[in-house]
């Protein structure tokens, strides 16, 4: 599998990831380019997947950016680290529950590097973490696919602003928290958009 890692130093706008995204799409479905796999930071920003409520949005007067991914609503902002991807799995099994496995098996791999224990819910997509009996959670994932290739991506939240998550239902889910790395351990994450790049890699060739 030939992918093309992408890593964007200053935050890139949501609306020309999402172009550059279905952009690549088009290319790979049509033999004209490699997977990919892009690293970067979005300024504030609130977005709603195809599954959200109304009722989830708590604060009515922020601002929410509709989207063609999976999921409700999350919060993207600085001091958070988004993976995109553009993944042909026409190659695979076209297997999309495994896919979503692999992601989550990438995101509890990369943090246990950093000594933290993370565990997916098959009941809650994303990746959460028990804190001292409040499950809160740490990685948000959102998936579209199209024409067998998946694309959207998923966050982990480093040293976000949690506050921002008071205006809104975070994915839908009312009785869990959410976190982020630095509350939970407080070390330098500098390499940490590598060492995930390398686990994603490794587990979509298994």
């Amino acid at each position: 599998m030939n992918i093309e890692i992408k890593k964007s130093q200053k935050p890139v706008k949501y609306e020309d990831a999402l172009r550059f995204m279905e952009k690549r799409l088009m290319e790979i479905d049509q033999n004209k380019s490699n997977n990919l796999i892009w690293i970067l930071e979005h300024e504030d920003l609130y977005t709603a997947g195809t599954s959200y409520k109304e009722n989830e949005i708590i604060d009515k007067s922020i601002r929410i950016l509709k989207t063609n991914r999976g999921g409700k609503i999350t919060y993207h902002g600085p001091g958070q680290l988004i993976c995109y991807f553009v993944i042909d799995l026409k190659k695979g099994k076209k297997d999309i529950r495994k896919f979503i496995s692999t992601i989550e098996e990438t995101i509890v791999k990369t943090l246990k590097y950093y000594e933290i224990d993370s565990f997916p819910d098959k009941d809650n997509i994303g990746i959460w973490y028990d804190d001292n009996s409040k499950i809160k959670k740490i990685a948000a994932i959102g998936v579209r696919v199209s024409k067998w290739i998946a694309y959207h991506g998923f966050s982990i939240n480093i040293s976000n602003d949690l506050k921002k998550y008071d205006a809104i239902v975070p994915c839908g889910i009312k009785d869990k928290g959410v976190t982020n790395l630095i509350n939970i351990k407080e070390q330098n994450y500098d390499g940490i958009g590598d060492r995930l790049i390398e686990n994603f890699i490794s587990n979509l060739k298994n």
